[in-house]
């Protein structure tokens, strides 16, 4: 995907179209969840299928606390020798149980990265997207 900055601009604010094409092209990321007054985040790999996010997990404290509260924010970016981009979504996370529900989750391609039992599917109905290109390069100096 090529993306076009204006002079003198390196941050480009990206579309929703845009966001969700840089979420389909990458499988992994951050989740951030908050309870207690207490915020985490962790790695994690994903899949998108029709604009939703899905990932796998086992029992622990990032399942634990997208039970209590299932209001997550998420975050992926990619970086390359002269350009970066950075997309985050806020969402909503629900615990899948019916079999319909897996189903469309395997149709996301997510599937995990190492070797441990990740019994549980979670799919993250989005609520925002937003992103941002970068054109990276040395910081201007200040003319004194």
């Amino acid at each position: 995907m090529e993306y076009t900055h204006g002079p003198n601009q390196p941050v480009l604010v990206l579309s929703e179209e845009q966001s969700w094409q840089l979420l389909s092209h990458t499988s992994h990321g951050r989740v951030a969840t908050a309870v207690a007054g207490e915020i985490d985040i962790v790695p994690v790999n994903y899949g998108v299928h029709n604009k939703k996010l899905f990932l796998r997990t086992a029992p622990g404290n990032k399942l634990a606390s997208m039970a209590i509260n299932a209001k997550v924010a998420f975050e992926a970016d990619g970086i390359l020798a002269d350009e970066a981009w950075s997309v985050v979504v806020h969402g909503t996370a629900e615990l899948l149980e019916s079999e319909a529900d897996i189903q469309e989750a395997r149709e996301s391609g997510v599937s995990p990265w190492i070797p441990t039992q990740k019994d549980f599917w979670v799919r993250i109905h989005v609520d925002s997207i937003s992103g941002r290109h970068f054109e990276l390069g040395e910081q201007p100096e200040v003319a004194e």
